[in-house]
């Protein structure tokens, strides 16, 4: 099942507070960036983000799932409806990603 554009549109209305946020369409779902670096994205209606430290500490109950069968496990993000929380939760887990890659076109 694809994600529909109006979850998509409320992810990013919930994170407007943030400068740098963006994703990208992939194969009917959603990747999303913060900073130039993957953060997470919309799966089948649900936002999951990368099981980084400070991820796990504030989400310390959070579902490990998989994007879609044969991926690594990412953490559902149950509390969508908390604007302060995700912005805060995105600023917290920037530090700890890697520098997004370069495509080659």
């Amino acid at each position: 099942m694809a994600s529909s554009k109006e979850y998509l549109d409320f992810v990013l209305d919930q994170l407007s507070g943030l400068d740098g946020v963006s994703f990208r369409p992939m194969m009917g779902e959603y990747i999303l960036y913060y900073r130039d670096k993957i953060v997470g994205g919309i799966y089948d209606d649900r936002l999951l983000v990368k099981p980084t430290p400070s991820a796990k500490a504030q989400m310390p109950d959070a579902m490990a799932e998989p994007p879609y069968p044969g991926a690594k496990e990412m953490l559902l993000v149950d509390n969508v409806d908390d604007r302060e929380f995700l912005c805060g939760l995105l600023e917290a887990m920037v530090a700890e990603l890697p520098a997004g890659k370069k495509r080659q076109r």
